[in-house]
């Protein structure tokens, strides 16, 4: 009975303690906003100089004689005085949270001494005969780290070391154990960029920060012929973009590949992993070219991904079978033939070159599928008849991109491998895979734990390779793509064509096909014969 009686009392207790606290609350909150003016006061007059406290007084004397002689004025002055302690009172004082401990400089040092001990294997030269060489056993960090720099939460952000001169610097495979251990050790979940540095024997070893994933596809201010692949670092480019991020307008560097008569690179190969964007770079593309130029597609996959350019204005054909591709590309050959001799005819008879001004866009996704289908039924194969379009499209104004995933690489014929200088890898690859497709390996290290859509490494020619965001651009149609996302989309799509009167007129190709399947291209439904 004892602590029945006690729990009665801690709760009446309780209970008046909480009702006098709601009594007394305006008075508590008058208290604590006059201890925050004196405070505050007493601050400015510790603060203030000597020659500034005369003045001050000589104003609260005046101020006070004046309210002194106006009517109501001691009134008016205690009204305020509440108010403005009412008002500073308002809330309570915020407990400042205590600051985190600063890192240990031992624990760090720790840190990059054991990732010393860790580069020993590969760095160490045994047939050194210095005797102090830079990288022993018993040898120490401070000789090689020349700079590093650690971020709030203690992770290596920036790391310059020096390696020994006769550290095989040039061969891949050297520089790829480098990295591969430098990133184990201080790059988990993260992606280290690494800039050798041959004349100085130096590695900079730098943290990067994640590329943005809310920028959608939308209209990019590019000049005509400008393609915009996706985003990048701002120290790999030397221009940016203003973009929309999620609705508020930032500036972001880009990746720009760049069609017409006076590119290097008029024809792009993208490679990836299932799910890794591919696709939505082809109809980001699409979607961009649709501004200036005629958009022929042929999706190999038949999964109907493009079916939202059917019927549009520009969207010369999406053929999903293999009769409608075989009919499309060789449609297209016969059109950069034809647009080749009217540029030659112009230039002899010194004219414009207007059959050539309107850019052609060939995409093709999953080509290697096309092919295997082709050669089970003793068809042609569809990759043969992009040979004309990829050896004559730059001077005709026709463009070629190209989609496939890794399992089918092999597949692609030599033709496409040699004409397409622009290159894209997107998803989860290693550095061997990276190099193969883009020549060279990247200068930072592969994400391959939860890469999202659209990221990978892009290469134009010969030009460094760059990390890659390509923009979100899904299908309209697809219900779990982000709403966001499949409105930006809907958005660029041209109108609606109704019959073949209303799209611009096309030139009917030379040396027609043998069929009705053979020499037409579909446009908004019908069929135009060649």
């Amino acid at each position: 009975m004892a602590w029945r009686t006690l729990a009665h009392g801690r709760i009446v207790a309780r209970s008046f303690g909480d009702g006098a606290a709601d009594a007394l609350h305006p008075l508590l909150v008058l208290g604590r906003g006059a201890a925050r003016l004196t405070a505050m006061a007493r601050s400015w007059w510790e603060g203030a100089g000597k020659e500034q406290h005369g003045p001050a007084l000589f104003l609260v004397a005046a101020c006070g004689l004046f309210l002194w002689v106006v009517p109501y004025g001691l009134w008016l002055a205690g009204a305020a005085a509440v108010g403005a302690a009412a008002w500073f009172g308002r809330r309570p004082e915020e407990v400042a949270e205590p600051p985190e401990p600063e890192p240990d400089p031992a624990e760090r040092a720790a840190r990059l001494q054991a990732l010393y001990e860790a580069l020993v294997p590969c760095l160490a030269v045994p047939e050194d005969a210095h005797p102090e060489p830079l990288y022993a056993a018993d040898g120490s960090w401070e000789r090689v780290f020349t700079s590093h720099a650690f971020d709030e939460d203690g992770r290596l952000a920036r790391l310059v070391l020096r390696y020994p001169p006769s550290f095989p610097d040039g061969e891949a495979e050297a520089r790829m154990r480098v990295q591969r251990l430098l990133c184990a050790k201080a790059g988990r979940a993260r992606e280290l960029r690494f800039d050798w540095d041959e004349e100085a024997n130096e590695l900079r070893v730098t943290a990067l920060a994640p590329l943005p994933l809310g920028i959608c596809v939308q209209r990019f201010v590019v000049a005509p012929g400008e393609m915009v692949l996706g985003f990048t670092d701002g120290e790999a480019v030397q221009r940016t973009l203003p973009v929309l991020d999620g609705g508020e307008p930032r500036d972001v560097p880009p990746v720009v590949w760049r069609t017409g008569p006076r590119s290097t690179e008029p024809h792009l190969l993208a490679l990836g992993q299932p799910g890794a964007g591919t696709t939505s770079l082809l109809r980001s593309v699409a979607l961009q070219a649709l501004q200036h130029g005629d958009v022929l597609v042929v999706d190999g996959s038949g999964a109907g991904e493009y079916a939202c350019l059917a019927g549009r204005r520009g969207v010369l054909s999406v053929e999903t079978t293999l009769v409608g591709a075989l009919a499309s590309l060789q449609w297209a050959a016969h059109e950069t033939e034809r647009r080749l001799l009217a540029a030659v005819h112009a230039r002899e008879g010194g004219r414009p070159q207007d059959e050539v001004r309107r850019p052609l866009w060939v995409l093709v996704d999953r080509p290697a599928v096309l092919s295997h289908l082709a050669r089970a039924e003793g068809r042609a194969d569809p990759q043969e008849l992009l040979q004309v379009v990829l050896r004559h499209g730059r001077a005709a104004r026709v463009s070629v991109a190209l989609a496939e995933q890794f399992e089918g690489a092999e597949a692609l014929a030599q033709v496409v491998r040699a004409y397409t200088r622009a290159r894209v890898v997107l998803g989860a690859a290693s550095p061997e895979q990276v190099r193969a497709v883009l020549g060279e390996p990247p200068q930072t290290t592969p994400v391959r734990d939860g890469v999202p859509p659209g990221r990978g490494y892009a290469r134009l020619g010969t030009g460094p390779v760059l990390r890659l965001q390509v923009p979100a651009a899904p299908d309209p149609y697809d219900e779990l793509a982000a709403e966001a996302h499949r409105q930006a989309v809907l958005a660029l799509l041209p109108e609606t064509v109704v019959g073949v009167e209303e799209c611009a007129p096309q030139p009917s190709a030379p040396g027609g096909g043998e069929d009705a399947d053979g020499g037409g291209v579909r446009v908004s439904g019908e069929r135009v014969e060649g």
